[in-house]
C-alpha cells in the first residue's frame, strides 16, 4: 500500500505541474466521469514492493484501452509480460462486480534468452497461440474464483466471487447500497487519462432506498 503522505506530496506535485487538471475534474464531475491521469496509474505501478512484486511496470493509453508491461515470475521464469486491455462490459451490482475484458497483442518474452525452464522451452517453442489469452486462462491448473468465464481473446472477472467478499454480508450490504446510488458503465481512455463513466440511481430512487435500509 503506497504511504498517504507520499501520495497526497505526488498528488500536489502533479496539480502544480498540470493546474487544468482541477477544471477537467470540476467539468468531468458535472458529466459523471471520473478521469484518473496515466501519469498516476504510473506511479502507484512504481509504488508496488516486495520480491514477487511486478518490476519496470510500463503503462500507457491505447484509446478507448490501456496497455501494460512489467517483468513477472511465472512459475519461476522471469518474463516480461505485456498486454493492451480494452473493458468492454462493467456490471456492478448487488450480487456481481463484473468486469468483461477483452486483451489484445499480448506478448510473453524471455528476460533471460539463455533460460532453460520449463517456461522457458514453451515460449522458444512458439506453441502457445497468444492471441487467445481466454482459452490459456480457461486452463489454468489453479484457476481464481474471481474467473468466471475465459474464450479466446475474452477474460470475465467477477470481483464479488472473491472469498473475502463471497462470504462477507456485510460488504455485500454495503456494495449493494452503493451501487443503487451510482454504478459504473464503462471505462475507457484518451492519450492521458483513465475515465471512469458512472451512471447515477441506476435501479431508481425508491430502488436505492430500498438498498439503504438493510446496510444501516
Amino acid at each position: 500500500m503506497p504511504d498517504k503522505k507520499a501520495m497526497v506530496e505526488a498528488a500536489g506535485a502533479y496539480l502544480k505541474r498540470h493546474p487544468e487538471e482541477l477544471l477537467r475534474a470540476l467539468k468531468n464531475a458535472a458529466g459523471l466521469r471520473v478521469g484518473v491521469p496515466i501519469d498516476a496509474l504510473r506511479w502507484l505501478a512504481g509504488q508496488v514492493k516486495g520480491r514477487k512484486a511486478p518490476k519496470d511496470v510500463n503503462v500507457e493509453a491505447v484509446p478507448p484501452g490501456i496497455r501494460a508491461s512489467a517483468i513477472v515470475d511465472l512459475a519461476g521464469t522471469s518474463v516480461r509480460a505485456a498486454a493492451t486491455v480494452f473493458i468492454e462490459r462493467v456490471h456492478l451490482g448487488s450480487d456481481e462486480l463484473r468486469f468483461e475484458l477483452r486483451l489484445k497483442d499480448v506478448k510473453l518474452e524471455l528476460t533471460d534468452p539463455n533460460a532453460e525452464t520449463p517456461v522457458a522451452t514453451l515460449l522458444k517453442s512458439g506453441a502457445l497461440d497468444l492471441s487467445k489469452p481466454g482459452n490459456l486462462a480457461a486452463f489454468m491448473p489453479k484457476r481464481p474464483a474471481m474467473l468466471v468465464d475465459a474464450h479466446d481473446d475474452v477474460i470475465v472477472l467477477d470481483v464479488m466471487k472473491h472469498p473475502k467478499l463471497a462470504e462477507n454480508a456485510k460488504a455485500q450490504r454495503l456494495i449493494d447500497a452503493v451501487t443503487s446510488f451510482v454504478t459504473v458503465k464503462g471505462i475507457e481512455t484518451d492519450r492521458e487519462h483513465l475515465d471512469v463513466l458512472l451512471s447515477a440511481f441506476p435501479r431508481g430512487v425508491a430502488g436505492a432506498v430500498a438498498a439503504v435500509r438493510p446496510a444501516l
